[in-house]
C-alpha cells in the first residue's frame, strides 16, 4: 500500500483526538481511507479514550538535557492545557525525561515509539496516555532539537528562561579538545545562550548566514515606506541600505551588545576568549523556543469549559 504520509495522520488526529501513533496504526489497518480509520479508532475505544487530545495544549515547559561533557543537547518543547499542569511534578518530570531520551530520537513521532525510559514496559506514547489519564489534560509533544558534536572539538550548551516559557540550545566549537574543558569557553556557550533568549529578534549567527530571499525581502519592505516617495533614487538606494544594514545586524547574534556589557559586541567577546584560550573558536549555531508560539489559543475561559464540558455530557 501507499506510505501513510504525516499530513494523513494529522488530518486524522485532528478529527478524532487520536495520538498520532493510534492515527498512523489507524491508517495502516484502513490502507490509508480516512473514515475507514475513524472507525477503526472508534472501534477500538482509542478516540473516546483520547478526547482531551482535541483540547488546545499551549501551556506547558521548555527544557533542556546537557550529556556530561556538553556533547549532546538537547531542546524540547512539550504543551499541556494550563499552568497549573505545567507546575506539576510528574510534568516536570516527564518533560525532563522526554528531553534525555530526545537525545537519542531523530523526530517527535520516533520518539514516541521509544520505550519509556522509567517503565520499558511501554512507549513513550503510552506513558504519556497515562499521564493525560492522571493529570485530566492533554499533553502534547510539539517538538525538539537535538545537537552532536560527534568528533567535532567543542561544547553545547542552554538556558532556560522565565520558569520554562524561553529556552535556548547554543552549540561553539573550537579547534581541539581541551578548549572544551576550558571555562573560559563554557562560560561562554552559557553567556551566549542568555544573549539568545533576551533577544527576540536574533535568528542568525552572522549577517552572512541570512538568505538572499530575506534580505531582498526587507528591501522590498524599506524601499516601499511612503517617507521615501520624493526622495531623488540615488538617496532612496543610501537611506535603505542603511536601514537595511542595520535590520540585519539586530536579527544576529554576533552584532548584538553583549547583556553584561553594553560597550562591546558579542563578537567582541568571542575575539576576546579566543584570545585567552589562544585558539579559534566559532559560534556554529543556535535554536531558541517561547513556549506556545505560533500555537492558535482557546480564549474560552475555564468557568466557559466546564460549562461546555457539563452540557456535552
Amino acid at each position: 500500500m501507499a506510505e501513510i504520509s504525516a499530513k494523513l495522520v494529522q488530518e486524522l488526529r485532528q478529527k478524532t483526538g487520536a495520538g498520532m501513533m493510534d492515527c498512523k496504526k489507524a491508517l495502516k489497518e484502513s490502507e490509508g481511507d480516512i473514515e475507514a480509520a475513524t472507525t477503526w479508532l472508534r472501534q477500538k475505544g482509542i478516540a473516546k479514550a483520547d478526547k482531551g487530545s482535541s483540547r488546545i495544549a499551549a501551556e506547558g515547559l521548555v527544557d533542556t538535557y546537557i550529556q556530561t561533557g556538553g556533547q549532546v543537547g538537547v531542546l524540547i518543547e512539550v504543551n499541556c492545557q494550563t499552568d497549573f499542569v505545567a507546575r506539576n511534578d510528574a510534568f516536570k518530570a516527564l518533560v525532563k525525561n522526554l528531553a534525555q531520551q530526545a537525545a537519542t530520537a531523530d523526530s517527535v513521532e520516533s520518539l514516541l515509539t521509544q520505550p519509556y525510559i522509567e517503565k520499558s514496559s511501554v512507549t513513550v506514547d503510552e506513558f504519556i496516555k497515562e499521564t493525560i489519564a492522571t493529570l485530566g489534560e492533554n499533553i502534547q509533544v510539539r517538538r525538539f532539537v537535538n545537537f552532536s558534536l560527534a568528533n567535532t572539538p567543542g561544547i553545547a550548551d542552554s538556558y532556560i528562561h522565565t520558569g520554562g516559557r524561553v529556552g535556548v540550545l547554543m552549540e561553539l566549537t573550537a579547534q581541539s579538545a581541551l578548549a572544551a574543558t576550558n571555562e573560559d569557553f563554557q562560560n561562554l556557550a552559557k553567556n551566549a545562550a542568555m544573549q539568545v533568549a533576551a533577544c527576540p529578534n536574533v535568528e542568525y549567527v552572522s549577517v552572512d548566514q541570512i538568505p538572499a530571499e530575506i534580505v531582498t525581502k526587507e528591501k522590498d519592505i524599506e524601499m516601499g515606506k511612503d517617507d521615501l516617495g520624493n526622495k531623488p533614487e540615488n538617496i532612496k538606494e543610501k537611506i535603505v541600505q542603511g536601514r537595511i544594514d542595520k535590520r540585519l545586524k539586530e536579527m544576529t547574534l554576533l552584532d548584538q551588545p553583549y547583556i553584561r556589557d553594553q560597550s562591546i559586541s558579542i563578537e567582541d567577546l568571542v575575539k576576546q576568549v579566543k584570545g585567552q584560550i589562544g585558539e579559534d573558536i566559532q559560534v556554529s549555531r543556535f535554536v531558541r523556543y517561547v513556549l506556545g508560539e505560533g500555537i492558535e489559543k482557546n480564549e474560552m475561559s475555564f468557568a466557559d469549559e466546564v460549562a461546555a464540558q457539563i452540557g456535552a455530557k
